[in-house]
This record gives C-alpha cells, sequence and structure tokens, in this order.
C-alpha cells in the first residue's frame, strides 16, 4: 500500500510541474505547508482504500507517511478549492487513453449513486427534489440520488464522464452531453441510448459512430453478429462498474452536494491510476 501512495504522490506531484500552479489552491506567489499534490494524494487514496474517508487517510498520511497534515476543516476547504483541478486530472488522463487506443472503440453506460436510503428521502437534506429520484430498471427499483454516464475504452479506461440527477434517463443525458471523441470513433451503448437523430447527428458532423444495441422492433435492426459483438462489449464497461462501486462505502457521507460529487469524482479518479499505476 505504501509504494502505491507514493506513485500517486510521484504522478501528481509531477502532473502539477507540468501544468503550472495556475491549477492549484493557492495563489501562485504561496508556499503552502501541505501541498496540493499531498492533499489531492489524501483525498485519492481515501477512495481508492478507506471507503471515501478523509479522516482515516489523513490519519494514515500523518501516521505512516510522516506528513503534517491538515486540520479537517482546513483540509475539505482546500480539496473543494481542487474541484477543477480534479476534472482537469481525469480529463489529463482521457487525453492519453484516447491516444493509446488503436481500435477507436468505446462504451458507454450509466450506474446509480444513491445518496440516502429509500426510506429516508423525506429527510434527506442533500438533495431534494423527484428529479432526483430514479429507477434502477435491472433491478426494477428506485433509487433517489444522482446517475453517473461513463465512457471508457474497450480496456475499460475512463474518458468521459457526466453527473446528472437520478431521474435522467440514458438517452436524455446522450442528448445533454457532448461526446469529446476522436474522428472515426465507435461508440457501444444499450438500446437505452437510443435515438436515430443523435446518431446520424454525431455521424455527419463529428464523424463519431453510436453502436447502439437494437430493440427487436428497431428501425435500423441488427445482423446477428452484430448483436452478439455488442452484447459482449457490453460486458466490459459492466466490469469497469462493479470495480468502481466495490469501494464505495454502504452510504457516501457528505455534507453538501458539492462534496457529494467530489466524492464521486475521487472514486473515478481512484479506479483509473488503480488500474494504470
Amino acid at each position: 500500500m505504501s509504494e502505491k501512495v507514493v506513485a500517486i504522490y510521484c504522478f501528481l506531484d509531477d502532473y502539477f510541474i507540468e501544468v503550472g500552479k495556475n491549477q492549484g489552491s493557492v495563489k501562485p506567489q504561496t508556499t503552502p505547508k501541505v501541498s496540493d499534490s499531498i492533499v489531492l494524494t489524501t483525498a485519492i487514496i481515501s477512495a481508492r482504500f478507506f471507503g471515501g474517508n478523509q479522516a482515516s487517510a489523513m490519519l494514515y498520511m500523518a501516521d505512516k507517511q510522516g506528513i503534517v497534515m491538515l486540520e479537517k476543516s482546513a483540509f475539505n476547504r482546500r480539496l473543494h478549492r481542487l474541484a477543477t483541478t480534479l476534472s482537469a486530472l481525469f480529463y489529463y488522463l482521457a487525453d492519453f487513453f484516447k491516444a493509446l487506443n488503436l481500435s477507436g472503440e468505446y462504451l458507454i453506460d450509466s450506474f446509480p449513486v444513491a445518496v440516502c436510503d429509500n426510506i429516508r428521502i423525506g429527510r434527506s437534506r442533500l438533495v431534494k427534489g423527484e428529479e432526483y429520484r430514479g429507477k434502477i430498471a435491472s433491478k426494477r427499483r428506485f433509487f433517489f440520488g444522482f446517475r453517473v454516464q461513463l465512457i471508457t475504452t474497450r480496456d475499460k479506461q475512463p474518458v468521459q464522464f457526466f453527473i446528472l440527477p437520478g431521474s435522467y434517463v440514458d438517452v436524455t443525458a446522450l442528448q445533454m452531453m457532448h461526446l469529446t471523441l476522436p474522428a472515426g470513433s465507435e461508440v457501444y451503448g444499450d438500446s437505452g441510448y437510443t435515438d436515430y437523430e443523435q446518431e446520424d447527428l454525431y455521424a455527419e458532423s463529428e464523424e463519431v459512430n453510436l453502436r447502439i444495441q437494437r430493440k427487436s422492433n428497431s428501425q435500423r435492426p441488427d445482423q446477428a453478429w452484430e448483436a452478439a459483438y455488442k452484447k459482449q462489449l457490453r460486458q466490459r464497461i459492466e466490469q469497469a462498474f462493479s470495480q468502481i462501486t466495490m469501494r464505495f462505502p454502504k452510504k457516501i457521507h457528505a455534507v453538501t452536494e458539492a462534496g457529494f460529487l467530489i466524492k464521486i469524482v475521487l472514486f473515478l479518479i481512484a479506479y483509473t491510476l488503480e488500474t494504470n499505476l
């Protein structure tokens, strides 16, 4: 574990050197007692090793790595100021994955992240409103929270994410998001993303082909080999979801909606680094 923590820190430190201090949480002319690299390392290992418990990760860094750690409130303020940097870091890695993805094949799907049990919806302080009530079709049950749209390479490396309230179904999310993929890419998704207009639009304007699984009554039916190939690829992104969510605690603890979303991004980055460092 110690070697993995050091590897994450070295990567983040090199990242801040490369992009410059303009993406940090402190003014360029100041030298903080705890660097942004350490703050992000602590946050990422909290998602990777401690189920998102940042207090446990801070204690580990102080006891095992000899880091003079910030107070909890100061740490949270620094982490919130680094929210934009977290997204930039994700897409920094995504650019490498897209460059290495010679097949040009990508997978899109979504997974739910509940903020509370259904029985506690009325008492939820984190988010409120019917737009957060979504349905998990495969389990035939409802949840209250967010739905994460994720695009990965065929090797399960994340390259894009989009977080929406739980009531937004896959096809609506597809219409709202913009796929930032190289020309010639092929994106495989299940039948929930069926939108012929979007398929034609991406093919004509972006040269990105949406290869969506077809229903039996589809206007654009698949041949048998196409249906089998799409089904096989779907298993890959489902495996990625399993690896991401296995790190989740029973309930993701957060005081604010922004803090909850930051933790989701931390779990995505932790998975990305875990499978590639």
